[in-house]
């Protein structure tokens, strides 16, 4: 029997340590449902984590990943604001998780700006501050001093309650209606365990938590999202003088300069509406030690709005200054800004490659619903365009649309044969030199003049519109596309007029560039500007409802997550048709 008994023990030793291991796996992730744009390396960004660590729990998507995917997020990374992340499950209510976590709402509430009742929803991540980080934020900011004369000493105790078989902290909190953090903090031995017979102290419930409330004495019912999610809603504040900050390197660089001149030109246009600001005007160089001296000045902390840096290496510590003196930071400039995930004051103006490439790819599709696709592929390899190209493969692989490639060196019949006659024919370079179009656009140009009848389209990238004096005939012929997040026709009215105006100001032109920064500066300067001072403190909730024809730039600002900041997803196609018409298709 010996044997028999080893065997069983050692299956039962397997069993228990199997189980072990199982429920110490299922606490050791929270889940997170992908949305469109986000990358591993975004998500890594979210959560403080490394890619890697994301694609040891999830094999397989290094590879691929898409919209609507749930993905495992390792937990117990400990970050330097101190969090931790929860995935919102079926039945849970934001009342449920102040319970769970001992936190009022409206901590967890500051701690995700983007949450409200409209989105609390199942698979939805929100960040739970740590006990250190919740103690910092209830505490007082100076004691209270004590009266000279004392009066008249209320019990802490408004009862006493004899614990009875089988209750708990949560039954005996929700019996006196108050929270099971008030029943703990005035019963510290609570924390060993609840024991029958124990005497326990029942203090009065404050009046600053909004408690279940019971209703003809039936059921209690606990406060609903709607509720306790306006009731830490702050009350609108106006802005009357808006304190505004731009720190750039005007002695570095030229693009810096005229876009301060453009952004001059929009504080004008503003002033002359009634609205007033104090524009304070620094110039930061990229060392660390130039902007610590520019925010050490004590008029730094109490702006409302901050433009720059143009240094890829300053954005983290204006960002933290940001963020702690809860201002806003429009970043113009960089496309690549991590701290953009984890700071709710953000504006990212120039589109991170991975949201980009999402809006393309969807407005592509629309656009070109019964589209053969023929990458044009270019000997010499262009790596910005590698993550473009794969991304649009996998996405147009998943509609069912139809792809060829060919090289750059077919002739006009080799283009002729990869195409097909039912169907609109795009083809796409997989560079976005000029030295391909010069290759390319000759042969498809003679294609499509000894075949007038067929369906062929071009499409490109955003940097083809400093290409238009060579090839706009060709662009024209060929029924030409490219994507942009930037772009102006300069025969729009509203470009005629910012050129004159500009040229009256300054008595030069601006500079022939893509983007041109003039207009730049003049779009983000009019746009974040007139929108304090429409919504001052509440433009957050409503940056999406600002309807303003900017005259370069495109804003279609959406957070990256419920505890980040904002970035810029809007992307224009522009079209040259054969009737030799240029049009903006704006995608809502």
């Amino acid at each position: 029997m010996k044997p028999i008994s080893r065997f069983f023990l050692f299956l039962l030793f397997i069993s228990t340590s199997y189980a072990i291991s199982h429920a110490q796996d299922i606490q050791s992730y929270f889940l997170h449902t992908i949305e469109k744009g986000q990358s591993l390396y975004s998500i890594s960004s979210m959560y403080n984590v490394t890619t890697s660590d994301i694609i040891r729990l999830n094999p397989g998507c290094e590879e691929k990943i898409y919209a609507g995917q749930t993905i495992k997020i390792p937990k117990g990374k400990s970050s330097q604001k101190g969090e931790t992340f929860h995935t919102i499950q079926a039945g849970e209510t934001l009342y449920k998780l102040t319970q769970l976590y001992n936190l009022s709402a409206k901590i967890i509430c500051d701690a995700n700006p983007g949450l409200s009742a409209e989105n609390f929803r199942i698979g939805q991540v929100i960040r739970i501050p740590l006990e250190e980080e919740t103690i910092l934020a209830e505490t007082p900011k100076a004691p209270v001093e004590k009266p000279a004369i004392q009066e008249a000493v209320q019990s802490r105790c408004k009862d006493m309650h004899k614990v009875k078989r089988k209750e708990t902290v949560f039954s005996v909190s929700r019996e006196y209606g108050i929270s099971e953090q008030e029943l703990i903090d005035e019963n510290p031995e609570l924390k060993q365990g609840m024991k029958k017979g124990q005497l326990l102290c029942i203090p009065y419930p404050k009046t600053t938590t909004m408690e279940p409330t019971k209703k003809d004495n039936s059921a209690i019912i606990p406060p609903s999202n709607n509720e306790l999610f306006q009731k830490t809603k702050e009350t609108p504040k106006s802005i009357s003088t808006i304190q505004a900050a731009l720190l750039l390197p005007f002695y570095e660089d030229k693009r810096m300069v005229e876009y301060y001149e453009g952004f001059l030109m929009a504080v004008d246009s503003l002033k002359r509406t009634g609205t007033s600001m104090d524009l304070h005007v620094y110039n930061c160089n990229k060392d660390n030690a130039s902007l610590k001296a520019i925010l050490s000045k004590s008029e730094m902390k109490k702006m409302d709005v901050i433009f720059g840096p143009m240094h890829q290496q300053l954005v983290k510590p204006l960002s933290d200054f940001a963020e702690k003196n809860n201002i806003r930071l429009v970043i113009p400039f960089s496309s690549k800004v991590d701290e953009v995930f984890n700071n709710p004051f953000i504006y990212q103006i120039n589109t991170p490659q991975s949201y980009l490439y999402s809006e393309v790819y969807e407005h592509f599709t629309r656009q070109f619903p019964n589209a053969h696709v023929i990458f044009i592929e270019s000997s010499t390899p262009d790596k910005e365009k590698v993550d473009f190209i794969k991304g649009l493969k996998q996405e147009l692989k998943s509609k069912g649309i139809s792809m060829k490639t060919v090289s750059e060196n077919a002739t006009q019949e080799g283009f002729k044969a990869a195409m097909q006659s039912n169907k609109e024919n795009v083809f796409i370079p997989t560079s976005g030199s000029n030295i391909l179009l010069i290759k390319v656009l000759p042969q498809l140009t003679l294609l499509i003049r000894s075949n007038p009848e067929s369906n062929l389209h071009l499409f490109g990238y955003p940097e083809w519109q400093t290409y238009t004096r060579d090839h706009l005939d060709s662009f024209f012929e060929l029924n030409t596309y490219f994507y942009s997040s930037f772009y102006t026709n300069n025969l729009f009215p509203a470009a005629i007029n910012f050129t004159n105006a500009y040229h009256k100001w300054y008595s030069k032109d601006m500079a022939s560039k893509y983007p041109c920064y003039g207009m730049l500066g003049f779009d983000t300067g009019f746009f974040f500007l007139k929108g304090l001072s429409r919504f001052g403190s509440q433009l957050e909730e409503n940056v999406g409802d600002m309807n303003l024809n900017p005259i370069q730039t495109g804003f279609k600002f959406q957070r990256v997550n419920n505890w980040g900041g904002f970035v810029n997803k809007k992307v224009f196609f522009i079209h040259f048709n054969k009737n030799f018409e240029l049009v903006k298709l704006d995608f809502e």
